[in-house]
């Protein structure tokens, strides 16, 4: 991992600092959960959802007990 040196006004390093979930986060896993969470999905994924919501309202899924039972669990 490269370490590098960036500055922060005061106001951004106190709300950093609220985002942690614990005192132990460095602010590097902050602001890795937050631009995880702005990431936007594909637009390949976002049709992959859409077809499989399309699959599921036609009935076509197993459910857990089938695929184990298929398995013979």
């Amino acid at each position: 991992m490269a370490t590098s040196t960036i500055q922060l006004s005061q106001s951004t390093k106190k709300s950093l600092e609220r985002m942690k979930l614990h005192p132990r986060e460095t602010y590097e896993e902050v602001i890795g959960r937050v631009l995880e969470d702005l990431q936007e999905l594909s637009e390949e994924t976002k049709r992959e959802l859409e077809a499989a919501r399309r699959e599921i309202k036609a009935g076509k899924y197993k459910t857990h007990a089938q695929v184990k039972a298929e398995m013979g669990f």
